[in-house]
Formats: structure tokens, C-alpha cells, sequence
């Protein structure tokens, strides 16, 4: 599997994942860059990813929706925050109603992922969420966030090779 590693820290209210590929950082960009590649492994396996809106400028909106074994779907948000490609992008994310508009009642957090070249060749992503309030956190990590996003990202070595 290509994450390496999960650490949760309840006193910044963070979750970070790092995972390594085989992979040049401008490649590994791509995986975000281009929403076909996004939507290859942007949610659990079980839950593949359909990008509506995808505009990674300063300021801009992904908004998707990922679509269950039952036909039930889960929709999301990411409001562009900073974007220094191909090195990192932040963005505020968050659950969206079935007009893929954001759905304030639901947590909200800020996502910033880093791509840096590993020494002897490839990349390592460093995904950082930060959930609003510890409340919001735990109540993410109890409905399977860690396991989903580590699902998610363990698809991206098929996509690379593909």
C-alpha cells in the first residue's frame, strides 16, 4: 500500500496521512490537476467519484459526488484556498447537499496537501486536515474518515501505472 503512514493529533485537531509513489512530482500533481485522474481514486473504492465543477485557481471550486454500491450518493466541496503547483494545493473541504452546494451544517475542514520529491526518486504526499472544532473531528474519524481516506489514496498506484 502506498500510505505510509496516519497521525491523528486531538490537541491540533489535525489528521495527517503521508503516502509514497514511484512516481515525478509533476506526475503525481496530475492526480489533482486533471479531474479524470481525480475521480480514479478521490473516495473509498466502493465509492467512485464523479467531478461536476473542477477549478484548482485561487479562489476555485471542485464540487463532486461519490456514488455507493446502493446507488446512494454522498456529495462534497473544495473551495480553493492556495495553490502552488506543482508543490501543493489547500483548500477548504465539506459535504454538500444534492445541489452539490456546501452544506453548512455539516463539518467543514481545511485540507492542504504537499508533493515533495523522495530521496532516491518518486514523491511523498503529505495530506494535512484540519477539522474546526474537536467535536468536528471526532465525529469524522468515527464515521470511517481515516479508513476512507486511506482507501482512497491506496488506489493512486493504479492510476500512475494506468
Amino acid at each position: 500500500m502506498t500510505v505510509t503512514s496516519v497521525a491523528k493529533d486531538a490537541a491540533t485537531r489535525t489528521m495527517t496521512l503521508t503516502a509514497e509513489f514511484d512516481a515525478p512530482v509533476p506526475r503525481v500533481w496530475q492526480l489533482y490537476a486533471d479531474p479524470r485522474q481525480l475521480e480514479q481514486w478521490w473516495g473509498p473504492p466502493t465509492y467512485p467519484a464523479t467531478v461536476v465543477d473542477h477549478d484548482l485557481s485561487l479562489g476555485g471550486t471542485v464540487r463532486y459526488f461519490m456514488t455507493g454500491p446502493e446507488g446512494d450518493k454522498s456529495c462534497g466541496y473544495w473551495i480553493v484556498r492556495a495553490v502552488d503547483a506543482p508543490h501543493s494545493l489547500e483548500w477548504e473541504n465539506g459535504f454538500a447537499t444534492d445541489d452539490l452546494s456546501p452544506d453548512r451544517s455539516m463539518p467543514v475542514m481545511t485540507m492542504r496537501m504537499t508533493l515533495a520529491p523522495r530521496p532516491g526518486g518518486g514523491t511523498v504526499m503529505t495530506i494535512a486536515t484540519t477539522f474546526e472544532t474537536a467535536e468536528n473531528m471526532t465525529w469524522c474519524l468515527e464515521m470511517g474518515m481515516e479508513e476512507g481516506m486511506s482507501s482512497a489514496v491506496g488506489q493512486i498506484e493504479a492510476v500512475l501505472a494506468g
